[in-house]
Protein backbone atom coordinates (compact mmCIF):
# COMPACT_ATOMS: atom_id res chain seq x y z
CA UNK A 1 0.00 0.00 0.00
CA UNK A 2 2.66 2.51 0.98
CA UNK A 3 4.29 1.76 -2.39
CA UNK A 4 1.20 2.37 -4.33
CA UNK A 5 0.78 5.54 -2.39
CA UNK A 6 4.33 6.56 -3.03
CA UNK A 7 3.96 6.18 -6.77
CA UNK A 8 0.65 8.38 -6.67
CA UNK A 9 2.46 10.91 -5.11
CA UNK A 10 5.44 10.58 -7.36
CA UNK A 11 3.20 11.12 -10.70
CA UNK A 12 1.60 14.06 -8.93
CA UNK A 13 4.40 16.07 -8.60
CA UNK A 14 5.74 15.48 -12.24
CA UNK A 15 3.19 16.51 -13.48
CA UNK A 16 2.24 19.53 -11.18
CA UNK A 17 2.68 22.50 -13.21
CA UNK A 18 4.87 25.14 -10.97
CA UNK A 19 2.20 28.05 -11.29
CA UNK A 20 -0.69 25.91 -11.44
CA UNK A 21 -2.18 23.94 -14.14
CA UNK A 22 -5.34 26.38 -14.81
CA UNK A 23 -2.88 29.07 -15.16
CA UNK A 24 -0.44 27.80 -17.32
CA UNK A 25 -1.78 25.09 -19.14
CA UNK A 26 -1.69 26.63 -23.11
CA UNK A 27 -0.62 23.61 -25.59
CA UNK A 28 -3.66 22.25 -26.82
CA UNK A 29 -3.97 18.07 -26.11
CA UNK A 30 -6.72 16.89 -29.04
CA UNK A 31 -7.13 13.23 -29.06
CA UNK A 32 -6.89 13.05 -32.30
CA UNK A 33 -6.55 16.72 -34.11
CA UNK A 34 -7.07 20.27 -34.18
CA UNK A 35 -9.88 21.12 -36.22
CA UNK A 36 -11.15 25.01 -35.72
CA UNK A 37 -9.14 27.94 -34.67
CA UNK A 38 -10.95 31.33 -33.67
CA UNK A 39 -9.36 33.92 -33.31
CA UNK A 40 -11.05 37.23 -32.05
CA UNK A 41 -10.43 40.91 -30.77
CA UNK A 42 -10.94 44.81 -31.52
CA UNK A 43 -14.76 43.77 -32.84
CA UNK A 44 -13.29 41.11 -35.46
CA UNK A 45 -13.11 37.20 -35.86
CA UNK A 46 -11.17 35.20 -37.81
CA UNK A 47 -11.97 31.33 -38.32
CA UNK A 48 -9.46 28.94 -39.44
CA UNK A 49 -11.22 25.50 -40.17
CA UNK A 50 -10.47 21.91 -41.59
CA UNK A 51 -13.03 20.62 -44.19
CA UNK A 52 -12.08 17.43 -45.87
CA UNK A 53 -7.90 17.58 -46.29
CA UNK A 54 -8.49 21.08 -46.13
CA UNK A 55 -8.20 24.24 -44.42
CA UNK A 56 -9.93 27.14 -44.95
CA UNK A 57 -10.09 30.77 -43.80
CA UNK A 58 -13.44 31.73 -42.61
CA UNK A 59 -15.54 29.63 -44.36
CA UNK A 60 -14.28 31.25 -47.95
CA UNK A 61 -10.85 30.71 -49.48
CA UNK A 62 -7.92 27.70 -48.99
CA UNK A 63 -5.62 28.40 -46.21
CA UNK A 64 -1.75 28.65 -46.70
CA UNK A 65 -0.61 25.29 -45.86
CA UNK A 66 2.94 26.33 -44.59
CA UNK A 67 0.99 28.80 -42.10
CA UNK A 68 -1.58 26.00 -40.52
CA UNK A 69 1.42 24.05 -39.70
CA UNK A 70 3.72 26.97 -37.95
CA UNK A 71 0.25 27.54 -36.27
CA UNK A 72 -0.67 23.97 -35.24
CA UNK A 73 2.70 23.47 -33.83
CA UNK A 74 2.46 26.36 -31.39
CA UNK A 75 -0.74 25.24 -30.62
CA UNK A 76 0.31 21.56 -29.68
CA UNK A 77 3.78 22.53 -28.05
CA UNK A 78 3.20 25.90 -26.13
CA UNK A 79 5.34 26.11 -22.86
CA UNK A 80 6.25 28.65 -20.35
CA UNK A 81 9.60 30.31 -20.64
CA UNK A 82 9.03 32.67 -17.22
CA UNK A 83 6.80 34.63 -15.42
CA UNK A 84 5.74 38.27 -16.20
CA UNK A 85 6.17 40.30 -13.32
CA UNK A 86 3.46 43.19 -12.52
CA UNK A 87 5.62 45.83 -13.07
CA UNK A 88 6.84 44.47 -16.58
CA UNK A 89 2.85 44.07 -17.46
CA UNK A 90 1.73 47.21 -16.75
CA UNK A 91 4.86 48.77 -18.82
CA UNK A 92 4.34 46.84 -21.70
CA UNK A 93 0.72 46.27 -21.72
CA UNK A 94 -1.63 48.03 -19.84
CA UNK A 95 -0.09 51.41 -20.07
CA UNK A 96 0.64 51.09 -24.25
CA UNK A 97 -3.64 50.02 -23.92
CA UNK A 98 -2.16 46.39 -25.73
CA UNK A 99 -5.98 44.46 -26.65
CA UNK A 100 -5.16 40.95 -26.85
CA UNK A 101 -6.23 38.08 -29.58
CA UNK A 102 -8.34 36.03 -27.78
CA UNK A 103 -8.02 32.32 -29.06
CA UNK A 104 -9.56 29.60 -29.28
CA UNK A 105 -8.84 26.07 -30.04
CA UNK A 106 -11.44 23.16 -31.26
CA UNK A 107 -11.51 19.26 -31.94
CA UNK A 108 -14.61 19.02 -34.13
CA UNK A 109 -16.93 20.31 -31.41
CA UNK A 110 -15.00 20.38 -28.21
CA UNK A 111 -13.47 23.12 -26.79
CA UNK A 112 -9.37 22.34 -25.97
CA UNK A 113 -7.88 25.27 -24.95
CA UNK A 114 -9.07 29.01 -24.57
CA UNK A 115 -6.81 31.86 -24.26
CA UNK A 116 -5.20 35.77 -24.73
CA UNK A 117 -1.92 36.59 -26.28
CA UNK A 118 -1.02 40.47 -25.83
CA UNK A 119 1.45 41.28 -28.73
CA UNK A 120 4.50 42.88 -27.67
CA UNK A 121 8.41 43.30 -28.54
CA UNK A 122 9.33 43.24 -24.75
CA UNK A 123 10.45 39.68 -25.74
CA UNK A 124 11.68 37.85 -28.95
CA UNK A 125 8.67 35.37 -28.60
CA UNK A 126 6.31 38.38 -29.85
CA UNK A 127 3.26 37.80 -26.86
CA UNK A 128 2.57 37.70 -23.36
CA UNK A 129 -0.29 35.01 -22.78
CA UNK A 130 -2.79 34.79 -19.74
CA UNK A 131 -5.46 31.67 -19.91
CA UNK A 132 -8.09 34.75 -18.61
CA UNK A 133 -8.24 38.30 -18.03
CA UNK A 134 -7.59 37.69 -14.23
CA UNK A 135 -4.91 34.89 -14.83
CA UNK A 136 -1.24 35.28 -14.12
CA UNK A 137 0.80 36.54 -17.31
CA UNK A 138 3.21 34.69 -19.05
CA UNK A 139 6.79 34.94 -21.70
CA UNK A 140 5.22 31.96 -23.67
CA UNK A 141 7.46 29.93 -26.08
CA UNK A 142 7.94 26.67 -28.30
CA UNK A 143 10.91 24.84 -27.28
CA UNK A 144 13.50 24.84 -30.21
CA UNK A 145 11.61 27.45 -32.19
CA UNK A 146 13.54 31.28 -31.51
CA UNK A 147 11.25 32.95 -33.60
CA UNK A 148 8.42 35.46 -32.85
CA UNK A 149 5.51 33.19 -32.38
CA UNK A 150 3.55 36.10 -31.53
CA UNK A 151 2.75 36.56 -35.24
CA UNK A 152 0.78 33.76 -35.80
CA UNK A 153 -1.57 34.80 -33.62
CA UNK A 154 -3.37 37.83 -36.29
CA UNK A 155 -7.07 38.04 -37.60
CA UNK A 156 -5.17 39.19 -40.91
CA UNK A 157 -7.20 37.00 -43.86
CA UNK A 158 -3.94 37.87 -45.90
CA UNK A 159 -1.43 36.37 -43.59
CA UNK A 160 -3.52 32.76 -44.04
CA UNK A 161 -4.03 33.09 -47.58
CA UNK A 162 -1.56 31.73 -50.14
CA UNK A 163 1.45 33.92 -50.68
CA UNK A 164 1.05 33.80 -54.58
CA UNK A 165 1.60 36.40 -57.08
CA UNK A 166 0.76 34.98 -60.27
CA UNK A 167 -0.47 31.40 -60.72
CA UNK A 168 -1.70 31.18 -64.65
CA UNK A 169 -1.16 28.30 -67.13
CA UNK A 170 0.57 29.31 -70.25
CA UNK A 171 -3.33 28.33 -72.16
CA UNK A 172 -5.25 31.38 -70.00
CA UNK A 173 -2.49 34.00 -70.65
CA UNK A 174 -3.36 36.59 -73.76
CA UNK A 175 -0.45 39.00 -73.07
CA UNK A 176 2.13 39.82 -70.61
CA UNK A 177 3.90 42.91 -70.39
CA UNK A 178 7.20 43.72 -69.20
CA UNK A 179 8.50 46.98 -68.00
CA UNK A 180 11.93 47.67 -67.44
CA UNK A 181 11.93 51.21 -66.12
CA UNK A 182 15.29 51.63 -65.41
CA UNK A 183 16.29 50.13 -68.45
CA UNK A 184 13.64 50.86 -70.96
CA UNK A 185 14.69 49.70 -74.30
CA UNK A 186 15.24 45.87 -72.68
CA UNK A 187 11.12 46.08 -71.75
CA UNK A 188 9.09 44.10 -74.13
CA UNK A 189 6.18 42.31 -74.44
CA UNK A 190 4.44 38.82 -75.55
CA UNK A 191 1.00 38.24 -76.95
CA UNK A 192 -0.55 35.13 -77.60
CA UNK A 193 -2.05 35.23 -81.09
CA UNK A 194 -3.70 31.56 -81.30
CA UNK A 195 -1.73 29.78 -79.25
CA UNK A 196 0.99 30.80 -80.65
CA UNK A 197 3.46 33.40 -78.50
CA UNK A 198 4.55 36.26 -80.32
CA UNK A 199 7.73 38.65 -78.97
CA UNK A 200 7.53 42.35 -79.65
CA UNK A 201 9.12 45.53 -78.48
CA UNK A 202 7.00 48.57 -77.43
CA UNK A 203 8.63 50.99 -79.70
CA UNK A 204 9.27 48.18 -83.04
CA UNK A 205 8.02 44.97 -83.79
CA UNK A 206 10.71 42.05 -83.30
CA UNK A 207 12.02 38.98 -85.44
CA UNK A 208 13.99 36.04 -84.99
CA UNK A 209 13.55 35.41 -81.42
CA UNK A 210 13.64 31.84 -80.14
CA UNK A 211 10.39 30.40 -80.14
CA UNK A 212 11.42 27.44 -77.58
CA UNK A 213 12.43 30.34 -74.60
CA UNK A 214 9.14 32.97 -75.00
CA UNK A 215 7.14 29.74 -74.55
CA UNK A 216 9.55 29.08 -71.30
CA UNK A 217 9.22 32.70 -69.90
CA UNK A 218 5.43 32.16 -70.26
CA UNK A 219 5.39 28.99 -68.38
CA UNK A 220 6.92 30.36 -64.95
CA UNK A 221 3.68 32.29 -64.69
CA UNK A 222 2.11 29.09 -63.71
CA UNK A 223 3.70 29.48 -59.90
CA UNK A 224 5.62 32.87 -58.73
CA UNK A 225 5.07 33.15 -54.55
CA UNK A 226 6.43 35.96 -52.17
CA UNK A 227 8.14 35.21 -49.28
CA UNK A 228 5.93 37.54 -46.33
CA UNK A 229 3.69 40.41 -46.12
CA UNK A 230 5.52 43.54 -45.32
CA UNK A 231 2.90 44.07 -42.54
CA UNK A 232 5.49 46.02 -40.37
CA UNK A 233 5.88 48.86 -42.70
CA UNK A 234 4.77 52.17 -40.91
CA UNK A 235 1.90 54.17 -43.00
CA UNK A 236 4.81 56.82 -43.75
CA UNK A 237 7.26 54.73 -44.37
CA UNK A 238 4.68 53.00 -46.83
CA UNK A 239 3.65 56.15 -48.43
CA UNK A 240 7.33 57.12 -49.23
CA UNK A 241 8.33 53.36 -50.79
CA UNK A 242 5.06 54.26 -53.09
CA UNK A 243 6.29 57.40 -54.80
CA UNK A 244 9.69 56.24 -55.31
CA UNK A 245 9.75 55.09 -58.97
CA UNK A 246 9.93 51.32 -58.92
CA UNK A 247 11.90 49.51 -60.73
CA UNK A 248 9.95 46.91 -62.75
CA UNK A 249 6.29 46.24 -63.70
CA UNK A 250 5.18 42.77 -64.70
CA UNK A 251 1.36 42.62 -66.56
CA UNK A 252 -0.81 39.53 -67.33
CA UNK A 253 -4.07 39.96 -69.28
CA UNK A 254 -5.66 36.19 -69.41
CA UNK A 255 -7.90 35.16 -72.11
CA UNK A 256 -11.08 35.67 -69.49
CA UNK A 257 -10.30 39.35 -69.38
CA UNK A 258 -8.17 39.32 -65.85
CA UNK A 259 -5.25 41.48 -65.99
CA UNK A 260 -2.75 41.49 -62.94
CA UNK A 261 0.03 43.87 -62.26
CA UNK A 262 2.98 43.54 -60.46
CA UNK A 263 5.16 46.48 -59.38
CA UNK A 264 8.27 46.25 -57.73
CA UNK A 265 10.82 48.35 -55.53
CA UNK A 266 14.08 48.37 -54.24
CA UNK A 267 14.19 47.21 -50.28
CA UNK A 268 16.25 48.96 -48.05
CA UNK A 269 17.79 46.75 -45.24
CA UNK A 270 19.90 47.94 -42.09
CA UNK A 271 19.38 50.26 -39.15
CA UNK A 272 18.09 53.57 -39.74
CA UNK A 273 20.43 55.56 -40.79
CA UNK A 274 22.80 53.13 -42.42
CA UNK A 275 20.45 51.36 -45.09
CA UNK A 276 21.58 50.11 -47.46
CA UNK A 277 19.61 48.24 -50.92
CA UNK A 278 18.76 44.80 -50.15
CA UNK A 279 20.55 42.58 -52.69
CA UNK A 280 18.30 39.77 -52.35
CA UNK A 281 14.65 41.18 -51.77
CA UNK A 282 12.13 43.45 -53.32
CA UNK A 283 9.47 45.29 -52.27
CA UNK A 284 6.04 44.06 -54.28
CA UNK A 285 2.65 45.11 -54.50
CA UNK A 286 -0.36 44.27 -56.93
CA UNK A 287 -3.79 46.08 -57.80
CA UNK A 288 -5.37 43.09 -55.16
CA UNK A 289 -4.72 45.04 -52.23
CA UNK A 290 -3.13 48.01 -50.76
CA UNK A 291 -0.88 46.12 -49.00
CA UNK A 292 3.03 45.99 -49.84
CA UNK A 293 4.77 41.98 -49.60
CA UNK A 294 8.40 41.25 -49.48
CA UNK A 295 9.48 38.83 -52.67
CA UNK A 296 13.06 36.76 -53.11
CA UNK A 297 14.77 37.66 -56.23
CA UNK A 298 15.05 33.61 -56.41
CA UNK A 299 11.60 33.47 -57.06
CA UNK A 300 10.64 36.66 -59.33
CA UNK A 301 14.48 36.13 -61.16
CA UNK A 302 12.48 33.84 -63.92
CA UNK A 303 10.50 36.87 -65.13
CA UNK A 304 13.49 39.59 -64.97
CA UNK A 305 14.76 38.88 -68.42
CA UNK A 306 15.79 41.58 -70.43
CA UNK A 307 14.32 41.35 -74.19
CA UNK A 308 18.26 40.58 -75.58
CA UNK A 309 17.24 36.81 -73.74
CA UNK A 310 15.00 36.18 -76.38
CA UNK A 311 17.47 35.88 -79.37
CA UNK A 312 20.27 33.05 -80.09
CA UNK A 313 24.03 34.38 -79.48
Amino acid sequence: MLIIIGLFLLILFISRSPFGKSNSSFASEPKEEITKIEFSGEGKRLVLEKKGESWFVNGKSEARKSGIQFILRILKELKIQSPVSPELFENEIAAKKVIPVKVKVFEKRRLLKSFLVYKTRSNSYGNIMKMKEQSKPFIVCVPGYDGDIGSGFTLKELFWQPYTVFNFLPSQIASVCFDNLTDTASSFSIINRGNHFELSGFDRNLTRWDTALVLRYVSYFAWIPFESWAFGIEKEEKKSIESQPPLYRITVNTNSGRKKSLTLWAMMTGQSGSKVIDSDRLLGKTEDNDELFIMRYFDIDPLIKKRSYFFPE
